[in-house]
């Protein structure tokens, strides 16, 4: 067995006891250690004789040897015995702290390599140094460079460039389709229906969509879109007008957003889990010409007070109701003019934390904008896409616009089923699928014996966003369907900010990844100044979709043409965003701040915990405490202070849940966002 080992030493303007703040934190150190991505916390003792699982490119196990306050921590590898680290603190004459870092590599006999090279671990021990001096002296981080920098524009177009040839937007084909197909894009823009008539333009003969009852190659779109848009002009849509759309997933959701583009009418898209009354107000605010519906919803429009002409969009049986069909049946086949200003989507807010808010998306300005997110997510050229997030929702949406450049066949299916997800992916033999993560959960809660029947190895891909991915689910989904899994952090306003790919994943199962090209992040604290490397702030994001505000009037907060995301989080030593939870779920209890994720992460890691969620409630001594909601698995069993106790043992005090109650469901919205105000006012 052969030995060596780096030593460096550093002098920081504080006393031990302040450094110690983090050095006694292992789980701290990946925020300032590079290469060291997820250090967890495995025993209920801290201190000495503590284990910790760890990764340095591969995952290992740790024991805490020496643990003494404010001046010595050592630990060693019990796994594989291929490391020791020791830290040691010792008080300087200007009341300052030198510390002294040996870490000694072990490589087994037979073996000649190090965990890690030398001359690379000594590097990142003293950048290290570097943030942990920044942070303690509360020097703020850099923040990212604002746009318009022509070196920086320079290589985003470079790569924007080389994305869009690897992902094959930017392939060889016929002269004369290449050349009609950039002549729709100039005419109609990026927008879904320029997307659609570039694509008619390049392959009408291709597959555009299948749902339950058709499918459509390009040309047929095309066509059916010119019907559609003529017979809808009838009722006065188009330029400066508005058309509300409650639909599920299927192909004539996506004609009428199509043939809306080329009339150049804004489309609002109704979430189809708004109750009656939020309809009849959403409906109001917007005052669209015509409403396009699936007949399912008949019930939620009842209340519509101003009469509104309504086309069904989706009936299983004849009805008295004009339909989609008989509109396209009716109309012109004449082609129409691209208006001269494009019309806007509007997405509602999801409204997990008050009433949903109409948020205008903005127009994409070119194929920059689907360069970003194909930058991190390895989407290609024929994509068979299996769009199983609803398309009113931002990530569905999303899906969509990709779509376009990519020439896919999307499939579509009114409601997800997980098992008739499974089926449809294996008979179609769909290489990428988008979903929310509620949706993935399902999938892994079929038995085995289910999931197995189907072939999903043509998947290369599988896109999820909407909310909060937890750990365990994510290292059990990739364990079940391989490395495919992505994961965008974003939200309606900001559209993206980073993308956790499955290498991000499996380093540190809780990130929301890196910022594809073209985005920054910002970590800033209330004053909108950076905050020191390491520390939780707001994130803010900038791109080139960022939304246009929202329809009442209403914007959020611009700093260094940074948005705020209204969500808190940090950056960790290798630039990997972690969100710590929305800025307004975070309580303070007892004078600490707490925030429900990691405690939920820590509830959702029980083998007995199928779902759960964790609120701030009043508290008459502390001001807020914390209350979980659990649910269980069919036939596990579990109470309260066990609970209460596996908290205790993974988290400071403050951050456990006084209040546990266990539920049979949690109350979610159509795109499977726990409806933690629900939760909190008790009404459900």
């Amino acid at each position: 067995m052969r030995s060596e080992y780096v030593e460096e030493r550093t002098v920081v303007s504080h006393p031990p006891s302040t450094v110690w703040e983090v050095i006694g934190d292992p789980e701290l150190y990946p925020r300032f250690v590079r290469g060291l991505t997820w250090v967890e916390r495995i025993t209920p003792q801290r201190g000495r004789g503590a284990r910790y699982l760890l990764r340095v490119e591969v995952e290992d196990e740790v024991e805490v040897l020496i643990y003494r306050d404010d001046e010595h921590l050592t630990w060693s590898s019990v796994r594989e015995g291929r490391h020791r680290l020791s830290i040691r603190l010792r008080e300087t004459s200007r009341s300052g702290t030198e510390i002294q870092v040996l870490l000694t590599l072990i490589a087994p006999d037979g073996d000649k390599h190090f965990p890690i090279a030398l001359a690379q671990a000594r590097r990142r021990i003293n950048e290290a140094f570097g943030l942990l001096s920044d942070h303690l002296d509360g020097t703020p981080a850099p923040l990212p460079p604002k746009p318009r920098d022509p070196s920086s524009a320079r290589g985003s177009a470079l790569s924007v460039a080389k994305t869009l040839i690897k992902a094959g937007v930017l392939a060889p084909a016929r002269p004369d389709r290449t050349l009609r197909q950039l002549a729709q894009l100039a005419r109609w823009g990026a927008t879904v229906t320029g997307g659609y008539q570039a694509s008619s333009a390049r392959g009408p003969d291709e597959l555009a969509y299948q749902d339950e009852h058709a499918h459509r190659t390009f040309g047929e779109v095309e066509i059916r879109t010119n019907q559609l848009a003529n017979s809808l002009s009838r009722y006065g849509v188009g330029p400066q007008s508005r058309v509300a759309l409650l639909c599920r997933n299927h192909g004539a959701m996506i004609e009428s957003l199509i043939a809306c583009g080329k009339l150049g009418a804004d489309v609002v898209l109704l979430n189809t889990g708004l109750a009656a009354n939020q309809v009849a107000e959403v409906v109001r605010l917007h005052n669209p010409s015509v409403l396009l519906s699936d007949d399912e919803f008949a019930p939620l429009i009842q209340f519509i007070e101003q009469p509104i002409p309504r086309v069904s969009t989706w009936s299983d049986a004849p009805g008295n109701a004009l339909t989609v069909e008989e509109l396209i049946a009716g109309g012109s086949r004449e082609k129409l003019t691209p208006p001269s200003k494009a019309g806007r989507i509007v997405v509602l807010t999801s409204g997990t934390s008050g009433s949903p808010k109409g948020a205008r998306r903005p127009t994409p300005r070119g194929l920059g904008d689907a360069a970003a997110v194909l930058s991190r997510i390895p989407l290609r050229a024929g994509e068979k896409m299996f769009v199983a997030a609803p398309l009113f929702h931002t990530w569905g949406l999303a899906a969509l616009q990709l779509g376009m450049p990519l020439r896919a066949s999307l499939v579509l299916q009114r409601r997800f089923d997980p098992q008739a997800a499974l089926a449809a992916i294996a008979k179609y033999r769909c290489t990428s699928m988008f979903a929310v993560p509620i949706m993935l959960q399902r999938m892994l809660d079929l038995p085995e014996s289910v999931r197995s029947r189907y072939d999903t190895s043509s998947l290369r891909v599988v896109a999820s966003s909407g909310s909060a991915l937890p750990g365990r689910l994510v290292e059990r989904f990739m364990d079940a369907f391989g490395d495919v899994l992505y994961n965008l952090y974003g939200s309606t306003e900001v559209s993206w900010a980073t993308i956790a790919d499955p290498a991000d994943l499996r380093a540190a199962r809780t990130t929301a990844g890196l910022p594809p090209i073209g985005t920054r992040i910002g970590i800033l604290d209330s004053h909108g100044f950076a905050t020191p490397p390491g520390t939780i702030g707001r994130i803010f994001v900038g791109n080139d979709m960022l939304f246009d505000g929202y329809t009442d009037g209403g914007q959020l907060a611009l700093r260094h043409t940074l948005m705020d995301t209204g969500d808190r989080g940090y950056l960790d030593a290798d630039g990997r965003l972690f969100v710590a939870g929305r800025d307004d779920e975070m309580i303070v209890s007892g004078g600490e701040n707490v925030f429900p994720r990691p405690v939920e992460e820590i509830l959702l890691a029980l083998p007995q915990v199928r779902d759960a969620a964790v609120v701030g409630v009043p508290d008459s001594e502390y001001g807020q405490r914390l209350a979980a909601y659990i649910v269980l698995r069919p036939g596990s069993n579990l109470d309260a202070d066990s609970v209460r106790t596996y908290v205790h043992q993974r988290l400071a005090r403050f951050a456990v849940p006084r209040d546990v109650v266990f539920v049979d469901n949690l109350p979610r919205n159509a795109t499977g966002k726990v409806l933690k105000r629900v939760l909190e006012d008790g009404h459900w």
